[in-house]
Parts: C-alpha cells; structure tokens; sequence
C-alpha cells in the first residue's frame, strides 16, 4: 500500500520554467478560471498529457486491444462532457486544457449565476455551500460529469439556499 508520506505528484513541471510566453499564458488562465496557483494548471495539463499518451499508445497495439482501449477512453471522456456524442478517436488529440478546465466544479458554478465572480465560486465550494445532487463537494477541482451538470446547486444547510428561494 506505500507509506502515505510518500504520495507521488499528480503534476508534471514544464521542462523550462521561465518561459516568458508560457509564464504569460500560465497566468491567462489562473486569472480566467480562479485557479489558486500555477500548480493547478499543471494538473490539469498533466491529466491531458495522460490522456493523448494513452490515445498515441494504443496505434501501437494490436487493431483488437487498440480499438477497446480508445472505446474507454471516449467513453470516459463523454461521460465528463469533454468530448461530444459523435466524437471520433483523433478529437481525443484535439482536446485543449481549456476543454479541461471548463468542466471543473468552480466554473460551472460561475457559469451557472451561483456566484457573481469566479473567485466567489471558489470560496463558496471550498466553504462547502455548493452541492451536487444531495453531496456537499468542496473541491473546486473537481470535474463535473455531464449527468451532474444540472444537479449543480446551493447545499440544504447552506445560507444562500434560502436567499435564492
């Protein structure tokens, strides 16, 4: 099981890290979407990166293991709402960290009027005002799946449940 004080990185660090076209596109970003510092955003494009690995790995299997693991993988990516219906296998490769970041908890929340800044969404979910379904989630990370989306609201216990009513 590992020691729990040896939890690996969920992040990889640019290979450059004073890039100032990158240090700027980094910062677009942390502003746009609320996120609490670059770090984040290096989670998020280290979760694509798997991703794409895992697309560009699965040409090199046979046609039978390739065509189960890009059936996966679509699917999971269509049940978070990052890829449409009708996406082929090369959309997998097209996928932006953009596409990522607009299905966290803390933007949908902006997006929905549930708060008036993205920095407010934040707080409200870190302070454990935002529910999904019955479930408190106090990750503004976390990523909402498709069939979520609309379950998106103030939690029963929260004040501002009874403000919007």
């Amino acid at each position: 099981m590992g020691d729990p004080r040896r939890l690996k990185k969920k992040f990889k660090k640019p290979k450059h890290p004073f890039q100032k076209d990158r240090m700027m596109e980094e910062l677009e970003f942390l502003g746009k979407y609320g996120l609490r510092n670059k770090r984040e955003f290096w989670k998020t494009r280290t979760t694509l990166g798997n991703w794409r690995h895992i697309a560009r790995q699965s040409r090199t299997l046979s046609k039978e293991q390739a065509l189960e693991v890009q059936q996966t993988l679509i699917k999971k990516l269509n049940r978070l709402g990052i890829i449409g219906e009708q996406a082929e296998f090369e959309d997998v490769l097209l996928i932006t960290v953009e596409d990522l970041l607009k299905r966290r908890l803390q933007t949908l929340v902006y997006e929905k009027g549930l708060a008036q800044t993205i920095h407010e969404a934040r707080q409200k979910i870190v302070h454990k005002h935002i529910a999904i379904g019955d479930k408190i989630v106090n990750s503004p990370s976390y990523i909402v799946k498709q069939a979520e989306e609309d379950l998106i609201r103030f939690a029963a216990n929260s004040p501002f449940a009874q403000v919007k009513e």
